[in-house]
């Protein structure tokens, strides 16, 4: 079986090796070792495909690559996976809002599944035992040794066996790894409208690159709506026909009442409590199921480029 922590640990080992040439830093947090990939250090785009790498604990490939017309910057994050369930649901996705006194956090990784104290993890059963974890945070400032030490506890392992990467949403690095969660997101909602996601076998997803934002929230909405707006996935699947016949419409990001306008004008409504904002919206703006038992590709959803626009402050 796939020990995740173990992998991801082998990329972050490789930042550790070369930390000038992808413009990363490194330090001690509480006997944790963090790696600064867009606060104090700039990282970039080779960075990012790491990061992305370490959130979906190395079981995914993960690249950045010009695509023209693509909307921003010309440029496309892909994903691609034969272990969707285990690099998006039980790695990548950010299922751990941490707060430890003044000090919060969104934390993905293959560290959760240390953890294993989300709804998600049980109904799928899944699961990891080990003495290392490998935390992923989106935030702008280094987390205390306060919450290292919350990490640790709640993981049964000892700081010291502890590797966190951090980089905001402002940087190169945090953009790419929330924009290459289009698999993730399309994975999660077919697990929310009961769809088994044992099915899907193998997967692939784009989403273009925004230009970074020079403020968190504003880069939340762009990284938000690069999936929502402008993400296509594909998943292999062997399923039932009529079942994906009758939940694809379901998937996308259309299917939200939410759907329609910019993230940052939908969370603004909801004076910026995710919790607030339709659960249905984060997926992908298109999504195309191929059926290996019946032979039959399926189609649902529609890109919007001209939301994209408005949000990423650009034309095309």
């Amino acid at each position: 079986m796939t020990q995740f922590n173990q992998a991801a640990f082998q990329t972050a080992n490789d930042l550790e090796e070369n930390l000038a040439e992808y413009r990363v830093g490194s330090t001690t947090i509480g006997g944790a070792t963090l790696f600064d990939l867009g606060i104090e250090h700039r990282g970039g785009l080779v960075a990012g495909e790491m990061l992305a790498d370490v959130c979906l604990g190395a079981a995914a490939d993960v690249f950045a690559a010009a695509e023209p017309g693509a909307i921003g910057t010309g440029v496309v994050v892909k994903v691609a996976t034969d272990n969707p369930v285990g690099a998006c649901l039980a790695c990548q996705y950010a299922g751990w809002p941490l707060s430890v006194g003044d000090y919060s956090a969104m934390v993905s990784g293959p560290i959760r599944l240390l953890r294993g104290k989300e709804q998600l993890l049980e109904k799928l059963g899944l699961s990891e035992s080990g003495a290392i974890g490998v935390a992923v945070l989106e935030a702008d400032t280094y987390p205390t040794e306060a919450a290292v030490l919350k990490i640790s506890e709640e993981c049964s392992i000892e700081p010291e066996l502890l590797t966190i990467l951090i980089a905001p949403t402002t940087s190169i690095a945090g953009n790419m790894q929330v924009v290459a969660r289009s698999v993730e997101t399309a994975m999660h909602k077919l697990h929310e409208v009961g769809f088994d996601v044992n099915d899907v076998l193998s997967a692939t997803g784009s989403a273009p690159l925004p230009p970074p934002a020079l403020k968190s929230i504003d880069g939340i909405g762009r990284t938000n709506d690069a999936i929502l707006y402008g993400g296509s996935v594909t998943l292999f699947v062997d399923a039932d026909q009529a079942v994906i016949d009758e939940i694809g419409p379901k998937v996308p990001s259309n299917s939200s009442s939410d759907y329609g306008k910019t993230f940052g004008e939908i969370f603004a409504s909801y004076e910026f409590d995710f919790f607030k904002v339709d659960p249905h919206l984060f997926s992908p703006a298109v999504v195309t199921f191929v059926n290996l038992r019946s032979g039959i590709s399926r189609t649902f959803g529609q890109l919007r480029p001209d939301i994209l626009e408005a949000s990423f402050g650009c034309k095309s």
